[in-house]
């Protein structure tokens, strides 16, 4: 299978205006791209990430109005981790504290060094100030600066009771490989590695089961260069008996679904089309982006839709 890294990740919010000013105002990210859950249409679906929404950089959102608080736990993608310069560690401690986030102690993780960040529904950030080459240019913006700024993905934690189930599906069909091992982590890379195609797995025992919910992840994508790489991957995943979804267009990619032995969801997603095919990217994230199927609903769909002004 041929996999680059991570494409994008998917997490479940509450209020969608929230979410909108903590993604772009507090961590300084783009917003992309304002659609519906294609499943849902009646449900935004929220993406945030670099100036183009490269692949490796985009954190999506389910934002449901009022949904209870989920619990990150085992059985769940735990973490989801930012790559930002290796000297914009103390910016953004100061900047978060003033601005109130919650934040835990920073870490030592495989030589960098990782602050936990919690939005607004309690989901699980980690920046890591990495020593590692990451020449992604970040997303312009107005309140961060841009050699402090987040570069898109580094990693993502899963976690759960027993890794061995998983670490075989990653490493036999995914095509990753283990380059780091401490105490309950392990991590494991794929393609040319370095940040935004790590992928961790956690057994710690004192974590708890992970129930859904706001606060919590939906699924990872991860990236796949052309629809014939796509192709061999839903043939290899259908072999390795995952049970995967057939192929799905999403408009902005291809998508295929399915749940590895610790039951996160994962997905594998084309780099193409991209975000540009319903507006210039000079202009993302200013309209609402229909797939064709739902568009002779828009009227519909819009008056359904909270209000919501972009940035």
């Amino acid at each position: 299978m041929n996999l680059l890294g991570l494409h994008h990740i998917t997490a479940i919010a509450s209020d969608p205006r929230q979410n909108l000013d903590f993604y772009t105002r507090v961590l300084g990210l783009r917003f992309i791209k304002k659609s519906v859950n294609q499943d849902d249409p009646g449900t935004y679906h929220l993406y945030y990430g670099d100036y183009a929404g490269s692949p490796g950089t985009v954190l999506t959102f389910f934002p449901w109005m009022g949904l209870r608080r989920g619990r990150p736990g085992h059985g769940q993608a735990y973490a989801t981790a930012f790559s930002i310069p290796a000297g914009a560690l103390d910016f953004w401690q100061e900047r978060l504290a003033r601005l109130q986030v919650p934040t835990a102690p920073v870490e030592t993780r495989f030589g960098d060094s990782v602050l936990t960040v919690f939005d607004p529904d309690g989901l699980r950030l980690e920046l890591v100030a990495t020593a590692e080459a990451d020449p992604r240019p970040p997303a312009p913006s107005t309140d961060v600066p841009a050699a402090h700024a987040i570069r898109g993905f580094h990693s993502s934690t899963l976690a759960l009771n027993d890794a061995a189930p998983t670490a075989a599906v990653l490493t036999s069909t995914m095509g990753y490989h283990q380059v780091a091992q401490d105490g309950y982590r392990t991590r494991y890379t794929v393609a040319t590695g370095g940040p935004g195609t790590y992928v961790d797995l956690l057994t710690d025992p004192a974590l708890p089961r992970g129930l859904n919910g706001a606060g919590t992840i939906h699924h990872v994508a991860f990236r796949a260069p052309d629809d014939p790489a796509h192709v061999t991957a839903h043939r290899e995943v259908a072999s390795a008996g995952l049970g995967v979804s057939p192929v799905i267009d999403r408009a902005y990619f291809k998508s295929l679904y399915y749940r590895e032995p610790g039951g996160v969801l994962f997905e594998i997603a084309t780099d193409q089309p991209g975000f540009a095919i319903d507006e210039p990217v000079e202009s993302l994230g200013t309209k609402l982006g229909l797939p064709p199927r739902l568009e002779p609903f828009r009227a519909e769909i819009e008056a359904a839709l909270p209000k919501l002004t972009t940035p």
